[in-house]
Order: structure tokens, then C-alpha cells, then sequence
């Protein structure tokens, strides 16, 4: 069988042991684009959509999800995560993108936590915005950076 880390011999499934590796501290920052019409962002930023503070409700969301992201994602460990940050920054009239950092001492990666987190708000700003934009588009969901473990430093090479 070739060597998958998240397959035992037979083929089956298993969760990765990190029982040997070290304690390292590690951080990963995801982003995710929600794509509207001006109109829906503009909502957003005035505070006028009838559900609420949008940002606020999803900055929550995000944050609860990485802490939940060992119950969502099946072979991924609990990790005791040390901070979650989730914030927003309106690129254009129409694309909110939504960045979520993680940070950890742990023996395996953060990276999904901060996937996690980044999705879930994403998913939120649509839920709270999809009476007035049922078009809105979720997209590039994707790990920007991440430190520490064997593995070292990755970071995303800007796109020409």
C-alpha cells in the first residue's frame, strides 16, 4: 500500500498518531471571499440588515466552528486552541474577504481550524444576507500562511 498517513496496512481509515512528535507553537491564517451586489455590502458595512450585525454574528460563528473543527472534520485531532481571530476587510464594493488566524502549541497543525473558521463565516455572512442576495458567492476558500511543525513555513505566493 502506498504511504498515506491517514490509512493503516489494510486500507482503512485511521487517525494520524502524534503521540511521539514534539509540542511546537503553530499558526495558520485561511481566507475566504464572499462575492454580493454593492447593495448587500453596503447593508453589511451600515449595520442595516434585518438580521443583525452580519460581521459580528459571523466573527462568532467562525470562531465557535475552529473550536468544533475536530467534531466536523473526521480524522482531525482536538487541538487546545491558544486564539482564533476572525476579520473582515471590504476589497471592492462587492467582495468581502473574510481572514482567520489560528494559533496553537501543539503536536500537529492548526491549519484546518483556521479553514474552518474562515468557511463557517463565510456561511454565516450568506445566511444572514440571503433574504436580500440569494446570489452571493462563496469563493477561495484557502490556507494563506502557516508556521511551526516539521513541515516548517508555508506561505501562498501572490497570484500575477
Amino acid at each position: 500500500m502506498a504511504d498515506f498517513t491517514h490509512l493503516d496496512e489494510a486500507g482503512s481509515a485511521r487517525m494520524v498518531n502524534v503521540g511521539e512528535k514534539p509540542v511546537t507553537p503553530r499558526e495558520a491564517v485561511a481566507e475566504a471571499c464572499v462575492k454580493m451586489e454593492a447593495a448587500t455590502a453596503e447593508s453589511i458595512r451600515e449595520n442595516q440588515t434585518k438580521k443583525g450585525e452580519v460581521l459580528q454574528v459571523a466573527r462568532l460563528a467562525g470562531i465557535m466552528a475552529a473550536k468544533r473543527t475536530d467534531e466536523l472534520i473526521p480524522l482531525c485531532h482536538g487541538l487546545p486552541l491558544e486564539s482564533i481571530d476572525v476579520a473582515f476587510t471590504f476589497e471592492d464594493a462587492t467582495t468581502l474577504r473574510i481572514t482567520a488566524t489560528a494559533k496553537v502549541a501543539a503536536k500537529t497543525g492548526v491549519e484546518m481550524e483556521a479553514m474552518t473558521a474562515a468557511s463557517v463565516a463565510a456561511l454565516t455572512v450568506y445566511d444572514m444576507c440571503k433574504a436580500i442576495d440569494r446570489g452571493m458567492e462563496i469563493r477561495q476558500v484557502r490556507l494563506m500562511k502557516k508556521s511551526g511543525g516539521k513541515s516548517g513555513t508555508y506561505e501562498r505566493q501572490p497570484e500575477n
